[in-house]
């Protein structure tokens, strides 16, 4: 876990991965940074000694978690990084630990990580972690039905932390737009106020309740036979499981024309005898390898399909030699074989970082230093080997293979059988019971937030709390039908509110000509003569002047025009039935017979009584929205602008 700290904690503040700059995450990357406390202390020395206690104190700690844990693609790092770079996300210019896991397909390994972090926080607690993915705050997401409602992605930058074993956000009323350290510095001093709710505790720790022991119950064992050469790599090396399926399972063209020829990995062809071994991998490896058809080469010794057992056997054992090999022979050949843990590197990257202050080598200083690095390198060594393992695969093999090894060393040793391997077909019960419960507490906080503006509602209008609190008043619509218009209309006519406003193409000239095709008197379109010579058919409000629009002699002519427009109205509208439909004052809501007609007066034409606007309204809008049939329309979308509801129907169905 960083034998070379400061090698590659200076590649891996400075890599793109963490760069601010950076254009995207990696997708299947979960990332982290573990902040102490003595870092705010402006009297405390922030040197790499510090953080390099700190660090082995840590790995120490986490040793029995992680020992037996194979990792999909590489294990669970910390690295050091005590000189401030611009470029690190995660650390501004506060010196901390930092590491990486990339978790591929496998999730496991992204909670298992979360997991030992709040182990970290709840053993240290003089420590503020942060951890995210190229979701960001992923802990939020999983916490989403319950978090305060003003916290989105926009405003959580800084804000959500590990901290002495439970979650915290920073709260906004206390930091606006906190940076880095004001985060750090309210942790320490106003921890309590951060403190997320129980139910965001809960949401986010159910996720790793089940660790460490469902972090034991993903590693699946299973029978293989496989080359002697393979099955002495991963007697020596067990992680190197990893590096084989991964190698399997990204292959490409290129990489399949080196297991057609197996030159490392099986070197007397199909003459090669096959040992039977006990492989343990994840079970997301295990799905990987079952799940893909691949044609062993031709010059792999494959056994008879007679015995089925042993066959299956042969042939994921053969997957895994095969990506042993594509894997081997890429790296070489492309020269991607990191430096892993060698002193000599190490020692370059702290004087790279500035570690001996620039001492002269021989001094007694610089001899302290020099021995409290190889003590550092040393102890760090120990939790670092499966890493550097993993980042130089190649030339560990060459060491494994170049020692005695031969088909004897396998005889004669009991394997113990695969294990159980139903899990992999049978998660169609475990999917439905994680739907359900998601499912569930969708529904708790959709009911959760209708009480609540139910409530809300129910105190702007000042309804009582009794049964018929929710009770339905026709009066509502017109008293909201007149506000509408009157708050929200003008000469330009009525508008939506802004958050329903939406674009609309008009073309002005048109919709004029054809209004005024419309409104043109019979008498008019008849007689040409009455139209002043030289009048325009189109209306040109550019070419008025306002002066002469408000002269008080045009008062009486707009008079005029009106009781006359008033009166041609009236007479168009005598010959149709449209004045029967309306409800004139002191009058009941008329009721139709068996044969639909109405009761209503015959002539209503002799009936100068004034209607009641208010109720014809009302019953237009009734009437409308019951043809609805419970469906969206007309009626309940323009009162839903307005802010009333409807009641449902009881009675429907009944």
């Amino acid at each position: 876990m960083a034998a070379a700290a400061a090698d590659e904690s200076s590649s891996f503040c400075s890599s793109s991965i963490f760069s601010q700059k950076s254009t995207r995450l990696p997708d299947d990357t979960v990332f982290y940074a573990i902040f102490p406390d003595f870092v705010l202390d402006p009297t405390t020395p922030n040197d790499l000694s510090s953080l390099q206690s700190l660090h082995l104190q840590i790995i120490q700690f986490l040793s029995p978690f992680t020992t037996d844990y194979i990792w999909q693609h590489e294990p669970f790092t910390l690295t050091p990084s005590s000189t401030p770079r611009s470029s690190c996300v995660c650390s501004s210019d506060l010196p901390h630990l930092h590491g990486k896991v990339r978790f591929g397909d496998n999730l496991e390994d992204e909670w298992f990580t979360v997991f030992l972090l709040f182990q970290i926080c709840l053993h240290f607690p003089s420590l503020s972690i942060r951890v995210w993915d190229t979701d960001g705050e992923f802990l939020l997401i999983e916490a989403a039905f319950h978090l305060p409602r003003w916290v989105n992605p926009d405003n959580s930058l800084n804000r959500v932390f590990l901290r002495q074993g439970d979650l915290h956000i920073v709260p906004r009323n206390r930091l606006s737009s906190p940076s880095l350290a004001d985060s750090l510095k309210f942790l320490v001093g106003c921890g309590v106020e951060s403190r997320a709710s129980e139910s965001v505790q809960r949401a986010v720790k159910k996720k790793i309740s089940d660790y460490p022991d469902r972090a034991r119950r993903n590693m699946h064992r299973v029978r293989v036979r496989v080359p002697v050469s393979v099955a002495q790599v991963l007697k020596q090396e067990p992680c190197m499981i990893s590096l084989a399926v991964e190698g399997f399972y990204d292959r490409d063209i290129d990489t399949m024309k080196f297991a057609a020829t197996m030159e490392k990995f099986l070197g007397r062809g199909k003459d090669e005898e096959l040992v039977c071994v006990s492989v343990k991998m994840s079970r997301a490896m295990y799905a990987q390898l079952v799940q893909q058809t691949f044609q062993a080469p031709k010059c792999y010794p494959m056994p008879s399909r007679s015995d089925l057992s042993v066959y299956m056997e042969a042939e994921l054992g053969m997957k895994i030699a095969c990506g042993l090999e594509m894997m081997y022979q890429q790296r070489k050949r492309d020269g991607v074989e990191g430096r892993g843990s060698t002193w000599e590197a190490f020692k370059q990257a702290l004087e790279r970082s500035g570690y001996f202050q620039g001492l002269l080598p021989g001094s007694k200083e610089y001899q302290r230093l020099m021995q409290n690095a190889e003590e550092y390198y040393r102890s760090s060594s120990v939790y670092s080997r499966v890493s550097d393992l993993l980042s130089a695969p190649v030339r560990r093999i060459d060491e494994i293979l170049a020692l005695p090894h031969s088909v004897d060393d396998f005889k004669d040793q009991e394997v113990p059988p695969s294990d159980d391997d139903s899990w992999l077909y049978g998660g169609e019960e475990e999917l439905n019971s994680v739907l359900l419960e998601r499912q569930k507490e969708m529904e708790l906080y959709d009911l959760k937030h209708k009480k609540k503006g139910k409530g809300k509602e129910q105190q702007e209008e000042g309804l009582s709390s009794g049964s018929n609190a929710r009770e339905f008043n026709p009066a509502d619509i017109t008293n909201t039908m007149q506000a509408f218009v009157h708050k929200v209309s003008s000469y330009k006519g009525a508008e939506a509110p802004e958050s329903m406003n939406k674009e609309v193409d008009l073309d002005v000239d048109q919709f004029i000509k054809d209004m005024e095709s419309v409104m043109k008197h019979q008498g008019v379109k008849d007689d040409d003569s009455d139209v002043e010579e030289g009048s325009s058919s189109e209306v040109d409000f550019d070419d008025s002047d306002e002066s002469d629009m408000a002269e008080p002699d045009n008062e009486d002519g707009g008079d005029t025009f009106m009781q006359s427009y008033s009166d041609a109205m009236s007479e168009e509208l005598k010959a149709t039935t449209l004045g029967r439909s309306f409800v004139r004052a002191n009058e009941q809501i008329p009721k139709k017979d068996e044969q639909g007609t109405s009761n209503t007066v015959e002539n209503m034409d002799e009936d100068f009584s004034p209607v009641d606007v208010d109720l014809n309204l009302v019953k237009s809008f009734l009437d409308s929205f019951s043809s609805q049939q419970g469906l969206p329309g007309p009626a309940s979308n323009l009162l839903g602008l307005m802010g009333v509801q409807f009641p449902q129907d009881d009675n429907k169905g009944k």
